[in-house]
């Protein structure tokens, strides 16, 4: 899942920029946890590592097939172990009072809109936002935008995706979130 933050003890978001194919992460604290899916590696191995040496909790949801893989992490505060991506996906999301997407590859993709579903479909009302590190998400976004313009997606369900370049002023939008009020998701005065 996108670094899912629930909203206790202490967490960090990471500033990211590549830079010759390396990351380069600079992190932030605030008092959240970080509920994620385990790994101790990439830059959701780092977010931890950074929760976690600041004393913060952290909470990981790993499919047990990861665990043979041995890329598991193995300073956690909490571990949930697993059958299926589709477990790790839904326990997740019941942890987290919030939900983050940071730069990452299709499974980021995938997440990021399946929870941006859920929300549409009333599923839960949590602020779901993207952390856009130097336009990492820019065009992702245009695809949504377009969807809007082309009337598959709504503009107040667009609208639940809040989308920042600032740590700070990311997490103070989140803070300020108050879910839509959409009581019919799609009708046919609409399609």
């Amino acid at each position: 899942m996108p670094a899912c933050l629930p909203g206790r003890a202490r967490a960090c978001v990471p500033h990211t920029r590549s830079r010759r194919g390396r990351s380069d992460a600079r992190l932030r604290l605030r008092d959240i946890g970080l509920v994620y899916g385990g790994a101790s590696v990439g830059l959701m191995g780092i977010l931890a590592d950074a929760v976690l040496d600041g004393g913060g909790h952290v909470t990981s949801v790993l499919p047990r097939h990861f665990v043979r893989k041995e890329i598991a992490h193995d300073r956690l505060t909490e571990l949930h172990l697993v059958d299926s991506m589709h477990e790790r996906k839904a326990l997740m999301a019941d942890l987290a009072d919030r939900f983050i997407a940071l730069p990452g590859g299709l499974g980021t993709f995938e997440e990021l809109l399946e929870i941006l579903t859920w929300a549409q479909l009333g599923l839960h009302q949590k602020s779901y936002s993207v952390l856009n590190v130097d336009g990492y998400f820019d065009g992702l976004l245009a695809s949504l935008d377009h969807a809007v313009e082309e009337r598959f997606v709504r503009p107040q369900h667009r609208a639940m995706l809040m989308v920042e370049r600032d740590v700070d002023r990311l997490l103070d939008q989140i803070d300020a979130y108050v879910p839509p009020r959409v009581e019919k998701w799609i009708d046919r005065a609409t399609r």
